[in-house]
């Protein structure tokens, strides 16, 4: 099969036939449908497809009609061969998991190289789906060629992961949040689609006369939103922290403003919001090549956490898992190399970060560690070095050895892969929803909605 042959018009007899042998998955109907731009819900949408005549998801009629195609094209006559005409009728539909079998047979040898032939699709039941009749003109001259790879296709809904994020804040109460310095146009505008949403009643907080001019440029209306004027963005800052000490807001939101501006009044010793848990930032990706969300920690908060830092981080890390439904995340404690070294510093953190859950200090997930990141992702890496871990291969956080790894990892992600993040600050009083202006609507309403489904776990009795 490393090589496509054709059949010239003068090797070909009636009575001569090929076939191929295919199932119907799901990917290939959203190839189709993306190739084609055919979004009949009968086809892409199960939810209306089980109201239809057929009861389920079926395939594009003219699926079964590529795959005669690929038949003439590709085995009898191959390549060179003209299409001229096609004949079809659909006689029962193709279901996921069918197993059609398409052949050509030649039923008329022309004048001018032209060919007949008959052509079916049958199920795995020996039940006629397509039959049809194809008109063609054979080549004349012998074809060998090199098969063509063909790339790779991973289908990714952008946003998809989001999408269901966002869904599951739809019977929660909306979080009353104090958004900080929101004085351009990007800030103002997720802050109130956030409220639209429902996810958040928003307090504005920042120069009035700034705020309502980012609305205006926006063309949003602030008619019944609180707003909160103060002269500056230090001062914003300081009211938002403020308003949540007096018991006013259960979240912060970052704005127009630095996040070491914002997080100084949340980490102040006398006015802040600290806990005795070290602070730290989760991000959470859709990543188009990850079959769930990837937590990755910490990238905007602690630089070059030490050892108790990097035990907070965690476990806010496995915090946040857990309010996104995942009852026991697996935590990759990440280094350079997958094996303890003396000489790598972050591989002893890692090693006594799973020592400290064995003990207790670590709840509410599987640790291993140190795993290179490769290791930490991908099964086949895993395999292939031969590692037995519950973790490795398919980790759902991702705890970096410092800020700048995971902060280049996570932005690699995004601009590389095409990754989507919503990113938050956990270990204060309240959850900090922090944005970036890079950040897409989607990204933004995901962060808060990470808030909402934070604080609604916290609420929650503790785990036994």
């Amino acid at each position: 099969m490393r090589y496509i042959e054709n059949r010239t018009y003068d090797e070909i007899s009636v009575g001569d036939s090929a076939e191929l042998v295919r199932v119907l998955k799901q990917q290939d109907i959203e190839l189709f449908a993306v190739m084609s731009g055919d979004v009949n819900p009968a086809h892409v949408d199960a939810d209306y497809a089980r109201t239809d005549m057929f009861h389920g998801v079926i395939a594009h009629g003219m699926w079964g009609g590529a795959l005669i195609s690929t038949v003439l094209g590709t085995e009898l006559p191959g390549p060179g061969t003209i299409f001229l005409d096609q004949s079809l009728r659909f006689e029962a539909p193709v279901r996921l998991g069918d197993t059609i079998t398409v052949r050509v047979e030649v039923t008329e040898k022309l004048a001018k190289g032209r060919l007949t032939l008959a052509c079916t699709c049958l199920n795995q039941n020996g039940k006629m789906v397509i039959e049809g009749v194809s008109r063609v003109i054979a080549p004349h001259d012998k074809v060998r060629r090199p098969r063509v790879l063909l790339p790779e296709v991973k289908l990714h809904v952008q946003g998809a992961q989001y999408a269901k994020l966002i869904a599951a804040t739809e019977a929660l109460a909306p979080v009353r949040t104090a958004v900080v310095h929101p004085c351009d146009v990007l800030s103002v505008t997720g802050a109130l689609d956030a409220a639209r949403q429902g996810m958040i009643v928003p307090v504005l907080v920042g120069p009035k006369g700034k705020i309502e001019a980012a609305a205006k440029a926006a063309r949003r209306s602030l008619e019944g939103i609180e707003l909160l004027d103060v002269p500056h963005s230090h001062a914003a800052a300081e009211a938002a922290v403020a308003l949540v000490r007096a018991g006013k807001a259960e979240a912060l939101m970052k704005g127009a403003l630095h996040t070491d501006e914002l997080m100084d009044a949340v980490v102040d010793a006398t006015l802040g919001l600290r806990t005795e848990r070290r602070m730290s930032h989760v991000y959470v990706l859709d990543v188009p090549t990850y079959p769930k969300p990837l937590l990755i920690t910490d990238a905007a908060i602690n630089i070059s956490p030490d050892l108790a830092a990097k035990r907070d981080i965690v476990q806010n890390a496995i915090d946040m898992a857990h309010a996104l439904s995942i009852a026991q995340p697996k935590v990759a404690i990440l280094s350079s190399v997958e094996t303890v070294n003396p000489r790598v510093a972050s591989t002893l953190d890692a090693a006594a970060l799973c020592k400290m859950a064995d003990r207790g200090q670590i709840t509410g997930g599987l640790i291993d560690g140190p795993l290179a990141f490769d290791n930490a992702i991908s099964p086949a890496a895993t395999a292939a070095k031969g590692i037995v871990s519950d973790v490795a291969g398919k980790a759902d956080i991702l705890v970096a050895p410092d800020l700048e790894v995971a902060n280049m990892m996570a932005k690699q992600l995004i601009y590389l892969a095409g990754a989507d993040a919503a990113g938050i600050v956990l270990g204060a009083r309240v959850p900090i929803i922090l944005t970036s202006r890079a950040d897409s609507p989607a990204s933004r309403l995901a962060s808060c909605a990470l808030a909402q489904l934070f604080l609604k776990d916290k609420a929650r009795p503790a785990r036994a």
